[in-house]
């Protein structure tokens, strides 16, 4: 199947709509606490915005009060300089008591989604992985949930109250100095605003193509570690060096480039609050040299527009977080919104086998559509009998497998189990009907025993160990000083491909399913443990129907029937003395695989 190099980009943030999604995850129904935590937080929100409005009325009383002479002047400062500290240190503890209880409101939420896009991944077909960058894929996951707490921060202790405090701020200042004050602030604050968006609109679009560089290099480095083995085979170590430094350079010029415009957006931030600051202070010297205001009045203004500015300040970065969290988001959410390609129907019953039937009714199947690989496929497995598959290369005999476990669903035709069409039944009770022992068998990086015990959630170690005696790797593990405990590594590469073999086969034996499918189920064991595996096999077959794919047809010769694929249809079928006395398809097979084992035989010698 040529695969579909496409990668996740990132779609248009829809702001709202992406936010609205998201709310359930925040304001959750079954969960009356986290709700209580969301109001605390605002009630403690509101308690630190009000302490920080608060305090430069202290300072002001405070200045004046030491331009007054009197007995209990001395008093009144030191009270007031007393209530300012005081009410510095509340608006700290306001803060920190507001990060306290919120914070499990952000883990859950993001927690909650991570689950749901990670339970989502596993209900996609096997076209969607095979199409996508694992990288890539995990990079959106981890980018989405980490935006999340930082995007609720944001927007509920860093927006919500600087909104609150202008809004505030505008009505001291009108009833303290009139509109003219209001106006500049005013004026000033939409300036910033504007100044900000325009250039963190500009930044945004540096930060977006800096995350598409950072999952390019991310998704060739984790390609490359995983066929560590392959690019050992080349000798290809600097061409993998070479392609991932290119990626890391790419991405270090957007890099610079994206912290190059912070400076410029700081500096132009910086021009607009001054020049405020300037302005409103001076027009407050103006007032106290007319007689109109007091000395208070100038640290006053001083200190209202320092606290207003000190959210501004972070404006461009919160604007920007922002809307790079709506991107992260979107993104998780387009994984979320991905069609799986097979679907169950809507109350599709559970897959009963009582008699473990298996047949093709004229199935037609391409991967692509203008490249069919399977052509009207017809054939019946009866209940318990051992039927093999055989057939050069591209033939369609690893489709079968993927239709079987309904991987894919067929152009037309059905594919049925015990007479039940298997696209209207639940596609959990259809895999759980069936065990495979896979050509590329891929382990769990965890231990030997976790890796036997995955065929059946809740197997017993009686039942694992007796899976590993049966696949003939109960000795091997018995000789490990850790025993089923010996970690076997990322893929499995710590054990050969014979040892990753049997675990496999152990792993179907626990599942104990009534339909087993071998696909190359001994391709890496040498020709005494074959024959172990094979004997293993043939037991463990009686009263199952097994569906065998084979290359080497020696080890299928004893099979119950054989059906001979060629360009996705059945060119023959029979026992193993039948087609070898047709002489056709088959019989070339087996002539010309003994001729090279004759071959290998004399090189031997």
């Amino acid at each position: 199947m040529p695969p579909d190099n496409s990668t996740i980009h990132s779609p248009p943030p829809d702001g709202w709509g992406t936010l609205k999604r998201f709310l359930p995850y925040l304001w959750s129904r079954e969960n009356g606490h986290l709700r209580w935590r969301i109001v605390v937080s605002v009630l403690l929100v509101l308690a630190s915005t009000a302490t920080q409005l608060g305090l430069p009325f202290l300072l002001k009383w405070a200045v004046d009060a030491m331009n007054v002479t009197g007995p209990r002047v001395m008093q009144l400062a030191m009270l007031t300089v007393i209530a300012y500290a005081v009410g510095r240190f509340g608006g700290v503890i306001f803060n920190n008591l507001r990060n306290i209880v919120f914070e499990r409101v952000g883990q859950d939420a993001a927690r909650s989604l991570a689950e749901n896009v990670f339970e989502r991944l596993h209900q996609l077909s096997l076209r969607f992985h095979l199409s996508r960058h694992t990288g890539e894929v995990t990079k959106t996951i981890e980018r989405g949930t980490k935006s999340i707490d930082t995007m609720l921060y944001f927007m509920l202790f860093n927006i919500a109250p600087t909104v609150l405090q202008l809004a505030a701020v505008a009505v001291i200042f009108y009833f303290a100095f009139g509109w003219t004050l209001v106006a500049a602030t005013a004026l000033a604050i939409v300036a910033y605003i504007l100044l900000t968006r325009i250039i963190t609109e500009w930044r945004t679009k540096l930060r977006a193509e800096m995350n598409r560089l950072d999952g390019r290099a991310l998704a060739r480095a984790v390609d490359s570690l995983l066929n560590y083995e392959t690019v050992k085979y080349f000798v290809a170590e600097r061409r993998e060096q070479q392609r991932y430094a290119s990626a890391t350079r790419a991405y270090a010029e957007a890099a610079v480039k994206s912290e190059n415009s912070l400076g410029l957006l700081n500096i132009a931030q910086a021009l607009v609050t001054n020049l405020l600051m300037a302005a409103a202070m001076a027009f407050t010297v103006y007032g106290w040299w007319q007689g109109r205001y007091t000395a208070g009045q100038l640290v006053f203004v001083q200190a209202q527009l320092t606290q207003l500015f000190r959210p501004l300040d972070m404006l461009g970065t919160v604007y920007r977080t922002l809307r790079q969290g709506l991107i992260d988001m979107a993104a998780m959410f387009s994984l979320i919104d991905t069609e799986a390609e097979v679907k169950d129907i809507s109350g599709a019953p559970g897959l009963l086998v009582h008699r473990p039937t298996l047949a093709f009714d004229n199935v037609v199947f391409g991967y692509e559509p203008e490249r069919t690989i399977l052509h009207g496929l017809s054939f019946e497995v009866p209940a318990g009998a051992s039927y093999a598959i055989v057939g050069p290369s591209g033939a369609g005999k690893s489709t079968i497998a993927r239709l079987l476990y309904r991987f894919y669903d067929p152009q037309a035709g059905r594919i049925l189990i015990d007479g039940q069409d298997i696209a209207v039944v639940t596609q959990e009770s259809l895999r759980a009907a069936i065990g495979i022992v896979p050509q590329d068998s891929v382990l769990f990086n965890d231990t030997i025993g976790y890796n036997i015990g995955y065929g059946r959630d809740g197997a017993t170690r009686e039942e694992i160990e007796q899976a590993a005696r049966s696949a003939a790797i109960g000795g091997f593990i018995a000789s490990l000083p850790q025993g089923f405990d010996t970690e076997v590594g990322e893929r499995g590469l710590k054990l050969s491909g014979g040892e990753k073999q049997r675990v496999a086969i152990a792993r179907t034996l626990v599942k104990n399913p009534p339909i087993l499918l071998l696909d190359e189920a001994t391709s890496a064991l040498d020709s005494r443990t074959e024959q172990d595996i094979l004997a293993t096999l043939r037991r463990i077959s009686r009263g199952r129907t097994s569906l065998s794919i084979a290359h080497r047809l020696s080890t299928i010769a004893d099979a119950d029937r054989i059906l001979v694929l060629e360009n996705g249809r059945l060119a023959e079928q029979g026992h193993h003395t039948e087609l070898l006395r047709r002489d056709g398809l088959y019989a070339e097979m087996w002539a010309r695989q003994q001729a090279e084992v004759e071959l290998t035989g004399e090189a031997a010698e």
